[in-house]
């Protein structure tokens, strides 16, 4: 009982002290609970079957992500037992004077974590409760769920997983506290304090070369993701670039360490003005020993900038490219002409009656199921599109075939083209409200707007490049492909479609037929009705004998992008919130280990006739330094990051990248300039105790 009272007042009379602690645990906790109480709000209920499909697949993800982040919170406890250990020590070596085992010592830890894991589980699923209700209003909006039945809850699953997942953390955090109390020594205890950490001056010319090569390799990994992106064919081939930024950071962190105190010390004025040599030489004393951890620190704090960047830019502008790359109800599309390329289809898995049948219109095919599309739509139009083996990648590049070729080995260069009328595409535009063209009887076009590809077919248009096809010599009407495409999606991929004037195309060499339209009704319920009707007919007899137009339809667009970029956008946030609280945790508890460890030498500071001010100005200036130093490389590397991802995610569009960006940046600010000001808070009032 003695031992509890006294492991209660050791956490009262230290609160203050540990606000990091306690606020990392707090969050931590209450994090865990609400990406994984999910599920459990009412208001997702009332959805779609297709969105509560995603919605369990979302769900799925998001708990192995949790395995993930469990390890990471785990480790982040662990890291901030050891500084309140090393907070300690003194107290320790009192209660081993005085007589105190070990063993008890070990107790008073072993209350000690318990309370804090009680109070931090309490107070962190309390605050976690109240935040999933407003998530839940996230997810309703974004998944278009009924709000009518929103109501309060509180998800029992996730209570018990956060329960079990924090309780096993607080287990090895006991198991730690034993072990070290057990390998302690009174004299270190005592003495701890006043241990001095000799600074070791680095060669300054052995400094400077590791900066420069560091520097050149690091620029080679930036040149290797973004100039030389297509390249990178294999998961290894990315991997390379990585371990060398990695690598790069760690000696860029090992140089400065020993060039940093030298550069001052050679600017006479600025090292001896105020307390700006106390203030380097704490930094250059610590900074030599953190080299490892601040490339940690660095590393985490890019990978979170670029992942909430690229997450909230992929959600962004994929629910932007619906209205523009979904802008009818449904497009439907058959295959004709397959005994053409009888082989071609057989490999992809046509039967030989669905091949010998394929000579029917979209339209034409749904009523030979008995389907009439004229009672469900109030406006369609049909267009075909055509392919002949003389018009492949290789035809249309001409004389920069070869150079094309060796850059970007990867390409399918024998896949024909896909060709179509120009009146065919002008109707497609008119329907879609896009731009329409117009061509002379000697030219061709090229419409895309998948970003790589265009920028291969413009090395040919820019070269005048010109095609034959059906024994007619055409000529680019421009020197770059222009905006456009045929197929609906809510990414930009479309590769290339090649407009031709309708007298020179050859009917026989038609491939597809499609059926573009907008239904009558707009109520949502109906519509699925319809979009079900028309995904049994794949169940009659009829289905193995005739191929059933395949069908794209904004409704379902529009449920698989929510659906993806919700998975996107809490991945993202879950593991970038985590990553930031993490890596500013680790920078909050390593200086107010600092701030514990140099109690002495600013009681000299005062003794000397240093006034507070000036002391809290050189202490806000040391804090300031080390968050700092390693975010502006992680900035830096940022650039190149989101560089890297914008040609990953060129596919889904990167209109919206700028207010990602700026909500990264509000994140990183509220977060960890948050952990910045409680650092510097908590270490005033650690320097101010009394002796």
């Amino acid at each position: 009982m003695m031992l509890c009272k006294l492991s209660l007042k050791n956490i009262k009379k230290s609160i203050k002290d540990y606000a990091i602690y306690f606020f990392t645990l707090i969050l931590g906790v209450a994090i865990f609970y609400v990406f994984n109480a999910l599920d459990s709000q009412t208001v997702m209920m009332d959805v779609s079957s297709s969105t509560a499909e995603l919605i369990d697949l979302m769900m799925t993800m998001l708990s192995g992500v949790s395995v993930f982040v469990s390890f990471i919170l785990g480790f982040l406890i662990i890291y901030a037992s050891r500084f309140l250990m090393k907070r300690r020590n003194k107290e320790f070596g009192i209660y081993l004077t005085l007589g105190m085992s070990k063993r008890k010592i070990s107790l008073i830890l072993f209350f000690e974590t318990l309370f804090i894991g009680i109070i931090s589980l309490l107070v962190g699923l309390g605050l976690g409760v109240l935040l999933s209700q407003a998530m839940s209003l996230v997810v309703a909006n974004m998944f278009e769920a009924n709000l009518t039945k929103f109501a309060f809850v509180f998800s029992s699953s996730a209570c018990i997983k956060t329960i079990i997942y924090f309780s096993i953390m607080y287990l090895l955090v006991m198991i730690f506290n034993t072990y070290s109390v057990s390998k302690c020594k009174l004299i270190d205890l005592l003495n701890g304090a006043k241990t001095s950490e000799k600074i070791k001056l680095k060669n300054p010319y052995l400094c400077i070369i590791i900066f420069i090569i560091s520097c050149i390799v690091l620029g080679k990994a930036y040149h290797m993701v973004t100039a030389e992106f297509l390249t990178l064919q294999e998961v290894t081939d990315i991997l390379i670039p990585i371990i060398m930024g990695a690598v790069s950071t760690f000696f860029i962190f090992w140089s400065l360490s020993g060039l940093i105190l030298r550069i001052a010390m050679s600017i006479k004025k600025f090292y001896y003005k105020g307390l700006n040599s106390f203030t380097l030489r704490q930094f250059s004393s610590k900074i030599n020993t953190t080299v490892f951890s601040t490339t940690i620190i660095c590393l985490m704090l890019f990978i979170t900038i670029c992942l909430l960047s690229a997450c909230l830019t992929m959600k962004n502008s994929m629910n932007a490219n619906i209205k523009e790359l979904a802008p009818v109800d449904a497009m439907f599309t058959v295959n004709m002409n397959m005994d053409k390329y009888y082989e071609k289809y057989r490999n992809y898995g046509y039967n030989d009656s669905q091949i010998k049948n394929s000579h029917y219109t979209a339209k034409e095919m749904f009523e030979l199921f008995d389907f009439d599309i004229t009672s469900y739509f109030k406006d369609y139009i049909e267009v075909n599109t055509y392919a002949t083996p003389d018009l492949t990648l290789n035809h249309t590049l001409g004389s920069r075939l070869d150079s094309v070729r060796t850059q970007f080995p990867f390409l399918a260069y024998d896949t024909m083209e896909s060709i179509m009328k120009i009146s065919d595409y002008n109707r497609v535009a008119k329907f879609y409200g896009i731009k329409e063209y117009s061509l002379n009887n000697d030219e061709y076009m090229i419409v895309a707007d998948f970003t790589s590809m265009v920028k291969i077919r413009n090395l040919a248009l820019a070269n005048n490049e010109n095609i034959n096809l059906f024994g007619h010599t055409l000529k680019p009407k421009y020197d770059s492909c222009q905006d456009g495409f045929l197929e609906m999606s809510s990414q930009h991929i479309n590769t290339g479609i090649i407009l031709v004037p309708d007298n020179i195309i050859d009917e026989e060499y038609l491939v597809q037929n499609h059926l573009i339209g907008n239904y009558k009704t707009t109520n949502k319920d109906e519509i699925m009705e319809i979009e079900n009707n028309i995904n049994e007919l794949d169940k009659e007899s009829k289905a193995s004998v005739y191929l059933l137009p395949s069908g794209s339809t904004k409704l379902a667009i529009k449920e698989a992008t929510v659906g993806l970029s919700a998975m996107v956008t809490f991945i993202g946030l879950y593991l970038g919130v985590i990553f930031l609280i993490s890596s500013a945790a680790i920078l909050g508890l390593k200086e107010l280990s600092e701030s514990s460890d140099n109690k002495e030498r600013f009681k000299m500071l005062r003794k000397i006739g240093t006034d507070e001010k000036m002391i809290n100005k050189a202490l806000f200036r040391q804090i300031a330094i080390f968050f700092m130093l390693p975010l502006i490389l992680a900035l830096i590397h940022s650039i190149f990051g989101i560089m890297f991802a914008v040609k990953i995610l060129e596919v889904f569009g990167t209109n919206e990248l700028l207010p990602s960006i700026i909500a990264t940046a509000i994140f990183i600010v509220i977060i960890y300039g948050g952990y910045f000001l409680i650092t510097y808070s908590c270490s005033k009032s650690i320097i101010k105790e009394r002796y």
